[in-house]
């Protein structure tokens, strides 16, 4: 497994909006399309395609959420014909180095449904822990890097 992080450009933005996940997990995360609009029309939003090898698996986008102030993982998805392969994990020891390297060692925050109790465990085995906080609906996790 070799993940790469790629910015959205002309050249992927639509390979990038055909992602999706399964249809037990639509209610789960926002469309690709939805996601890079709002990246468009909200400062401080940072989109990006997850690449294993040449092929496009996911997607992820990142910032600090202007309501809160605080760095989010505020979305996170790959596509349904690459789960279960541990690609999510990888992902996210990934970013979180990215995010050391880029603006070293803070607070940050993600998000999930309550239901989504596969991405909770998730965030928890790599080192999130629940804040008790409920925003936007969803369970706030964070981590100290």
């Amino acid at each position: 497994m070799k993940l790469e992080f790629k910015e959205i450009n002309a050249d992927n933005w639509v390979e990038c909006v055909k992602l999706s996940v399964s249809a037990d997990q639509k209610g789960f995360v926002a469309d690709n399309s939805y996601s890079l609009l709002e990246s468009k029309f909200t400062n401080g939003l940072y989109p990006l395609t997850i690449y294993n090898q040449d092929v496009m698996i996911g997607f992820l986008m990142y910032g600090v959420d202007p309501e809160t102030n605080r760095m989010e993982m505020s979305r996170l998805m790959i596509d349904k014909d690459y789960q279960g392969r541990g690609y999510g994990k990888e992902t996210i020891n990934q970013f979180l180095k990215l995010i050391v390297n880029t603006y070293g060692k803070i607070e940050l925050f993600t998000s999930a449904e309550p239901e989504n109790i596969n991405a909770i465990k998730l965030y928890e085995s790599l080192g999130f822990m629940k804040t008790g906080e409920i925003m936007w609906g969803e369970v706030v996790l964070k981590i100290q890097l």
